[in-house]
């Protein structure tokens, strides 16, 4: 009568403690803000974009084609970023696996000795497996024994491990969808700049050239005191100056070669590299799109988007730990004193069963500090997703305003250097003539010189700002 009493209260406390283990804490959540502007800020509604293009297509120049795609076999960063593909899908196979029942084999022999005066003992003592024989009183133990042992996966938490997974694979592979995407955009800059200092190279040669028939000029024109030792002096300082500007572009071209032979996984060698006016090439042609294309284009918002997914589901993965969890093991095998024991059936055959269920009750903590985190990781994924979309938007909004400001700003530079160019000779006519001093001279050419340059560096701007245009709108990667 006793027993039954307690095991009435036994079974009302059970599920109370049952009921307990699976109430879940609450949590903050926040909705995901994905709405963007209609356009980038002009009137235009075209839905093309250039994102969709591959690079093969968008890059017209075979030597910059050729240095693409060396780079997208040797660079080491890409690499890295393949291995960690590999690494989230090793997760995705595990998680799979835990799933299943897991089953192992093995074989194990012991030894035993009881003392005789034991429950084991005298039970040992009395038994004859042979007519005449006793048992020995000193035992060995071989068991060749197979374990399975499974989680039945009630609330899905295995399953959803799963899915976690999964999509942290996927957003791996977007990830190296971005650091194709940036590294062909990296690729492509440094060799406009290495087309933009070989002209600066040829500008500063020839503007030497130039000096120098002004020094030689200076020179006769002392001999016929027309002029004095310090205009001399002033053309040799300038054609000095200019030589040193030759050395320090040429180490910047050394720096830049080594740059893109880094970015293409090998030990410096010369570029391959077009060769030509680099003022002439013509920039390709921007069509941006509709800003909502950012959120199918861009590597990094569809990463930022499947990692926003995959927080989710840990979060569920993290509330299933609050519930029971059922657990079958099992084992069958073979147990005997001797070998020769081991083929005699049944008498050899060893099995068990067992199902656990169980649940945390009162010492939850640590579970719930994981329940929490998931939920913070969550809300971190979702602000991460939204900077992103921010910081694309923005990003190409201000690379079209940089497109247009260049533009505006290589004409007006153009029509600085014809004045100069016309200033110049002009000068030089005037000094010969006795009606200006080398003071004059010496500032148009410095003038020329540097508007040139500039000049120069604006077409690289343009050059590498349609690529910039290129990458924020999520192209390079196809």
């Amino acid at each position: 009568m006793l027993n039954f009493k307690i095991y009435h209260l036994l079974l009302p406390l059970g599920l109370g403690l049952a009921m307990a283990s699976c109430k879940v804490p609450t949590i903050a959540t926040k909705s995901v803000n994905t709405t963007v502007p209609d356009t980038f800020g002009n009137a235009t509604t075209d839905t093309s974009n250039i994102a969709q293009i591959s690079w093969k297509s968008f890059f017209k120049d075979p030597n910059l084609l050729e240095l693409i795609d060396v780079a997208l076999r040797n660079n080491q960063e890409l690499n890295i970023t393949l291995q960690e593909i590999e690494i989230s899908r090793n997760e995705v196979m595990m998680r799979k696996g835990a799933i299943l029942p897991s089953v192992r084999a093995g074989g194990g022999i012991g030894l035993e000795k009881v003392g005789r005066y034991t429950s084991q003992g005298a039970g040992d003592a009395s038994t004859e497996i042979t007519p005449g024989k006793e048992v020995p009183e000193v035992l060995l133990d071989y068991a060749p024994v197979a374990y399975a042992n499974w989680e039945v996966d009630i609330w899905k938490k295995l399953r959803n491990a799963k899915k976690a997974a999964v999509t942290r694979y996927l957003a791996s592979v977007e990830g190296k969808n971005f650091v194709v995407t940036n590294l062909i955009a990296e690729i492509a800059n440094s060799y406009y700049e290495l087309l933009a200092l070989d002209g600066q190279l040829q500008i500063v040669r020839q503007n030497i050239d130039l000096q120098k028939n002004a020094l030689e000029i200076v020179k006769i024109q002392k001999e016929a005191a027309q002029t004095t030792e310090l205009g001399v002096q002033k053309f040799q300082a300038e054609v000095l100056a200019s030589q040193s500007m030759e050395f320090e572009i040429l180490q910047k071209i050394k720096e830049t070669e080594n740059r893109i032979n880094f970015l293409l996984g090998r030990y410096p060698q010369e570029i391959k590299r077009t060769q030509g006016d680099f003022l002439s090439l013509v920039p390709a042609e921007v069509h941006t799109g509709i800003p909502s294309s950012l959120l199918a284009n861009r590597p990094d918002i569809r990463q930022a988007e499947l990692e926003l997914a995959a927080s989710n589901i840990d979060i569920q993965v993290a509330r299933a730990e609050f519930y029971p969890s059922l657990e079958i093991s099992a084992a069958l095998g073979l147990q005997a004193f001797k070998p020769s024991y081991l083929v005699k059936f049944p008498e050899s055959l060893l099995f068990t069963m067992a199902g656990d269920l169980a649940g945390p009750i009162i010492n939850r903590n640590a579970i719930k500090a994981e329940f929490y985190s998931a939920n913070n990781r969550q809300l971190q994924a979702i602000y991460n997703y939204e900077r992103s979309i921010l910081n694309a938007y923005l990003g190409v909004s201000t690379q079209l305003s940089n497109i247009s400001n260049l533009e505006k700003n290589y004409a007006l530079k153009s029509q600085q250097v014809d004045a100069l160019n016309r200033a110049i000779s002009a000068s030089n006519d005037l000094f010969k003539s006795a009606r200006v001093d080398y003071f004059e001279v010496l500032m148009t050419q410095r003038d020329v010189l540097e508007a040139k340059l500039e000049l120069m560096e604006t077409k690289r701007d343009m050059m590498t700002s349609v690529v910039q245009v290129y990458r924020e709108l999520g192209g390079g990667w196809r």
